[in-house]
This record gives structure tokens, C-alpha cells and sequence, in this order.
């Protein structure tokens, strides 16, 4: 079902895709690029945005910025309205991740993934927001994880700030849609990234940055809330939330094992 407008047009539409130095974002950036859309490209790397922007350098703005700087969400935000007279879609892939198990709790690494993967979107909310309800018009999406469905192992800080995310997209959602504003959420699973690469276990069904941003960019054409793929491994993931907490701990011991 349809929960938000359809989009058909991709030459039409104004894309700020702020993690996209690498892995999905970079993906799902050059695909849009490659579709006719202006796509402004934000990472803290400078050189793999340059190197993107130069491939298509009437439509892709590289605007490089640390996502835990308020002021650089800011100062980011009026370069990109200064230049195309505003944003018609933000997507929030910047993500911090580190593998972790209780016994390996380490504050500062757990901080700094709080730090991107919500207090960044917050930031970035805050920065897009404002415009996106004067006008009544534009949409918001933000990269989350099935990793946020439940409780995983080795997931005991990042699944909690993607479930935070999930969360936040759904509370958007109901704040923001019939003010004109369309909000998604974007749950993958595995992804071959820089990020995953220091995966120490078997990651089922792992799928390309460029199958991932295929199955966004349909999503974003379908009018989709959540966005997941793939979808085998999602339907088995939602299958095993809705079970009883001692056969899915049951269930989830074994499969960590």
C-alpha cells in the first residue's frame, strides 16, 4: 500500500543523499544521477564525492560535512538552496557500525555510533525540516536496518539506534503526512560495504550496493513507508519478531552459534 507519493520523475527531483562517499549512499547517488535527477552528495571524504561529481557535472553537487556538526548541516542545507532553490528529498545514509558483544561494551565506540547514526539524523531533521513545511512539500527518508527490528547478537548498540530510527521515521510520519511531507524508512539487510567488511560471521543473503539502491529507488516509485529487502531474508526476520521471546531467544542462540 501507497503511504506516500508516488515518484515518477527523477529528473524533476532535487535528492540530498548525506552518506554517499561509499556503500549504499554512493549506490543509490549514482543510480539517481544516472536516472536524470540533481543529486547533492555529503560525506565527511571529500575525494570520493569530487571524483562522483566530476563523473556527472551538470547535476551532482558535492557538499562535504561532518554529520555531527550542526552548524555543518547548516551551512550545507543553504549551499545546496542557494544553488537549486531547494530540496524536494533528503536521505540519511550516514551510518557509524562496530560489531559488539556485551562483554565487549566499549563507551566511546557506542557513543560515537549514538552520536551519527541518531543524533545525526536529528540534526539533519532539524536542518530540512523547517523548508519542507513552509513549503508543504518534500520528502525524508532514513536508512535504517532490520537490525532494528530486535535484539540480534553482536548488534548491542547498533540495532538499538537503528530500532531508534525506525522509530523516529514512524513518529515523523504521523507529525509530518498531512502537511504535504513525505517521510520513508529503509530497512536492508546485509549490504557488501566498507561497513561490513569487518564481519566476522556468515551474512546471509548479501546483496551489492547497487542491488540495494535498485530496491530504493523502486520503493521511493511504489510510494512506500518501509523499504526492506531482500525480501527473503526480511519475511524471515519478521517471522521470527513475531515469535515468543523463548523461542526466538531460542532461535537466535542457535543461529549466533
Amino acid at each position: 500500500m501507497s503511504l506516500n507519493p508516488a515518484i515518477r520523475d527523477w529528473s524533476s527531483q532535487r535528492v540530498w543523499v548525506v552518506g554517499a562517499s561509499s556503500g549504499i549512499g554512493q549506490a543509490l547517488s549514482k543510480s539517481l544521477l544516472e536516472r536524470g535527477a540533481k543529486v547533492a552528495i555529503s560525506a565527511r571524504k571529500e575525494q570520493p564525492l569530487a571524483f562522483l561529481a566530476e563523473s556527472f557535472p551538470e547535476s551532482a553537487l558535492a557538499v562535504p560535512f561532518d554529520v555531527n556538526q550542526e552548524s555543518g548541516w547548516h551551512s550545507a542545507h543553504e549551499n545546496i538552496t542557494r544553488t537549486w532553490g531547494g530540496i524536494d528529498i533528503m536521505v540519511f545514509c550516514a551510518a557509524a557500525y562496530t560489531p559488539m558483544h556485551a562483554w565487549e561494551l566499549d563507551v566511546h565506540v557506542a557513543t560515537g555510533m549514538i552520536d551519527t547514526n541518531i543524533s545525526g539524523a536529528i540534526k539533519g531533521l532539524a536542518a530540512v525540516l523547517p523548508d519542507m513545511l513552509k513549503s508543504g512539500s518534500g520528502h525524508i527518508s532514513l536508512v535504517a536496518s532490520v537490525a532494528g527490528y530486535m535484539g540480534l547478537p553482536k548488534s548491542l548498540i547498533y540495532g538499538p539506534t537503528k530500532a531508534a530510527l525506525i522509530n523516529m521515521a514512524e513518529s515523523l510520519y504521523l507529525d509530518v503526512h498531512e502537511r504535504g511531507i513525505g517521510v520513508s524508512v529503509i530497512n536492508p539487510g546485509f549490504v557488501d560495504t566498507p561497513l561490513t567488511k569487518g564481519n566476522d560471521f556468515k551474512m546471509p543473503s548479501l546483496i551489492t550496493p547497487e542491488t540495494a539502491a535498485g530496491e530504493i529507488i523502486r520503493g521511493f516509485e511504489k510510494g512506500l513507508f518501509e523499504i526492506h529487502f531482500p525480501k527473503k531474508f526480511t519475511a524471515w526476520l519478521r517471522l521470527i519478531r513475531r515469535l515468543p521471546y523463548s523461542l526466538r531467544f531460542r532461535l537466535l542462540s542457535k543461529v549466533s552459534t
